[in-house]
């Protein structure tokens, strides 16, 4: 809505408090405003016209920030991978699924589940998802334009002997899923306008597996389902944003250190230091133009069709991959550049065929900043973004490349050891990938750009410290900054 501004007056409306707590949100905020000047006339009446109207296009629009708590670390030697807590059905029920932006289905193990972890490593809770105990679950048929739309993107199948939605996921690691579509009730809390919380549900097609091999019927760090991130239409994300609920942007900060953790939301954060790329359009997964390696600020010999992008090759963003890497001829390049860097002050050597590091200095000390060159955008990676660490003794520290080489193929995928500590924005919208290095233990803004303006939320406040928004939470001092312009309320 238009407005002329009489005066260029700022008002900043600060938060300060949450005064109780329940649920993880706050029930009542202690709220500050500047009055208006002296010098001005206040005209309760038309204040009251546009609180009026105000209030009105918020309980139209539902359009917001949806947060959730993250679990997990990159560390492969710990968990290698990041997770969260889901709440479906009803009544509602708790499900944990790691985060993967690397493929598009929300999938759940299910009570006929054959090859389902019965325990987890990670000490979690896993439960098995069961459609007849839920009042609001139906099973998804062929006919359903849904499931028309994932044959499309093969992320849904029909056979000709019955009418239901199915689907058959292999992943890279050799695991595999399948099972039927369901459609129940997702619940999460939505923030509207910076300070409003919405207990929220929309129903959405998620997968129900009844057969996993491979990895995923492993216990040491089972959780009970994928949560895909994906561009197709059945993502969640693609989900949620077709029935004007959240927008068509996500964006996810892992943190590295300190038992890992992070934040999840479906919005934008915003940071002044973001850079972005084009995502190559057609493709799918989240792939990127990926130039050139710079390895010291020297960019290394690569031949350029290594990194081209088609069907079977590119670069690839991929929250469900710990690790990264590297097709082989960027690889051995990219591991000689790092050895001859550092020679002189650590021992390098082979361990199970990968490249390490023996000594006694900080890796900060030693080891030469990388740059991944993008179109108009550049990643930098600090030692520690692509170094792990193997053990320690004495004072003395092995630390070897992450990345690992891809033999015979042509792909580079940039997993959670590279995507951790940083801010990554996926804007499905303008069809882009934006991050800038960031420190995921302080909270965030985050914007909606719902029609009524940008919001700005500190999502961080509820979620950075990794535990989950169903366990009873301790109290919470929750900071909303919202930016409001004074001729809105004085003109």
């Amino acid at each position: 809505m238009a407005a002329v501004f009489p005066a260029c007056i700022m008002v900043m409306v600060l938060v300060l408090e949450a005064a109780v707590v329940m649920d993880g949100f706050p029930a009542t905020l202690n709220l500050e405003r500047r009055i208006p000047l002296a010098s001005q006339e206040l005209d309760l009446s038309r204040l009251r016209e546009r609180d009026r109207v105000r209030h009105g296009r918020l309980l139209q629009s539902s359009v917001g920030v949806v947060d959730f708590s993250l679990q997990g670390t990159y560390d492969p030697f710990l968990v290698g991978l990041y997770y969260t807590q889901l709440q479906l059905g009803s009544p509602p029920r708790d499900f944990y699924v790691q985060i993967d932006t690397g493929s598009d289905v929300l999938w759940i193990g299910c009570n006929s589940c054959n090859g389902c972890p019965q325990s987890s490593g990670l000490k979690i809770q896993l439960t098995l998802y069961d459609p007849k105990s839920s009042s609001t679950s139906s099973l998804v048929s062929c006919s359903d334009k849904r499931c028309k739309a994932g044959v499309q993107t093969s992320d849904s199948s029909c056979s000709g002997q019955s009418n239901q939605c199915s689907y058959s996921f292999q992943y890279g690691d050799g695991s595999g899923t399948s099972g039927y579509y369901v459609s129940d009730l997702l619940h999460f809390d939505t923030i509207l306008d910076g300070s409003m919380t919405a207990n929220s549900t929309a129903p959405i097609m998620f997968g129900c597996s009844t057969v996993q091999t491979g990895d995923l019927t492993k216990s040491d760090r089972a959780v009970d389902g994928i949560f895909g991130f994906g561009q197709q239409s059945l993502s969640v994300i693609s989900q949620l944003s077709s029935q004007g609920i959240t927008p068509r942007v996500f964006s996810h900060c892992l943190k590295g250190n300190n038992g890992g953790g992070g934040i999840l939301v479906f919005g934008e954060i915003l940071e002044p230091n973001m850079v972005y790329t084009p995502l190559v359009p057609s493709q799918p997964h989240y792939n990127l133009n990926l130039l050139s390696i710079s390895v010291g600020g020297k960019v290394l010999s690569i031949n350029p069709s290594v990194f081209s992008t088609s069907n079977n090759q590119g670069t690839i963003v991929d929250s469900g991959t710990t690790l990264a890497y590297l097709a082989d001829e960027a690889y051995d390049a990219f591991v000689n550049a790092i050895t001859n860097t550092v020679s002189q002050t650590a021992s390098p050597y082979v361990s199970n065929g990968n490249q390490c590091y023996q000594m006694t200095s900080s890796i900060t000390d030693i080891f030469p900043q990388v740059s991944l060159n993008f179109a108009g955008a550049s990643m930098i990676l600090n030692p520690q973004d692509y170094l792990v660490q193997q053990n320690s003794n004495g004072g003395v520290t092995v630390w070897c490349i992450g990345f690992q080489k891809i033999q015979g193929q042509k792909i580079t995928i940039l997993g959670d050891l590279v995507l951790k500590d940083k801010i990554v924005v996926y804007d499905l919208v303008n069809q882009r990938i934006g991050w800038t290095n960031y420190d995921c233990s302080m909270s965030v803004n985050v914007t909606a750009k719902v029609n009524t303006g940008t919001e700005f939320v500190d999502a961080g406040q509820m979620s950075n410290d990794g535990s989950s928004r169903y366990q009873s939470p301790s109290m919470i001092a929750l900071l909303l900054r919202i930016i409001v312009l004074a001729g809105l309320l004085f003109s």
